[in-house]
């Protein structure tokens, strides 16, 4: 459980926090106004955190712990099956914590050179590792940095796009910048993903002209339509495709049925 899943008067100051910072930023915060939000006294907030740099330590808390937790895991597999479950994890939990992060994002500098720190450099450079593979080289391990970044970054940038969609472009992104596909019977292998090279000459398109919906994208495409809760035109425009491809990738489902309009 997480301090954001309870009710005490310290997780309450820290969904405050979390809403100020993310409302006007840490600088121009203060406890005291955290304390009003609140209708308790400074003193209380102080009685829970020393400082205002306490509130964004215990903040980035629950995301480095699950990142983490996601790294053990990952090293308990074989490499391939590391590195994807790594960058799905990695995902995943960034947009698990998309209001953290993105408070993050701006005061990231603002964390001090402590405890916490060295948690995320350590964090860091052992996902760099895990999914650059053993034996890597520059190149690899340069590419395994740039799909991290990729697993992160836009969680930030594009607020205003659903998880589903978001999580669906970002993992479609990172196989085609790593050149590679999950082994068979992963999660992202679910949707059934054409490899970004090679494969038959109907596997692709003319060079230079990548498919209109990645694997992931139309794995995304059919478990909002399952939902019930978007219309297709809802879709296409998350997507930025045409209706008729949408119909097209819901047509070819496994399950063989035909949608209508």
């Amino acid at each position: 459980m997480t301090w954001a899943e309870t009710d005490g008067t310290r997780s309450r100051i820290l969904r405050a926090a979390l809403d100020l910072f993310a409302e006007q930023g840490y600088q121009r915060t203060s406890l005291r106004q955290i304390a009003e939000r609140l209708r308790l006294t400074k003193a209380a907030i102080l009685y829970h955190f020393p400082s205002k740099a306490h509130l964004l330590t215990d903040l980035a808390e629950p995301l480095i712990r699950d990142l983490e937790t996601l790294l053990d895991a990952a090293a308990a597999l074989p490499p391939a099956r590391a590195r994807w479950m790594l960058v799905e994890g990695w995902a995943d939990t960034m947009l698990r914590h998309r209001r953290s992060l993105g408070m993050l994002y701006h005061d990231l500098a603002l964390v001090d050179r402590g405890s916490n720190y060295q948690r995320l450099v350590r964090i860091v450079l052992r996902a760099n590792e895990i999914v650059a593979g053993p034996d890597a080289g520059v190149g690899e391990r340069i590419r395994a940095v740039q799909a991290l970044s990729a697993c992160g970054d836009p969680v930030f940038f594009f607020t205003d796009v659903p998880d589903e969609v978001l999580r669906a472009d970002i993992l479609d992104g990172v196989r085609r910048l790593l050149a590679d596909s999950p082994p068979a019977g992963h999660g992202a292998d679910r949707a059934g993903p054409t490899p970004p090279t090679g494969g038959t000459p109907s596997d692709r398109r003319r060079p230079g002209r990548p498919p209109a919906l990645g694997p992931e994208q139309v794995s995304a495409v059919r478990r909002m339509y399952a939902a019930g809760r978007h219309s297709v035109d809802e879709i296409a425009a998350a997507f930025g495709v045409s209706r008729a491809t949408v119909y097209r990738h819901l047509e070819s489902s496994d399950n063989n049925e035909t949608v209508s309009s």
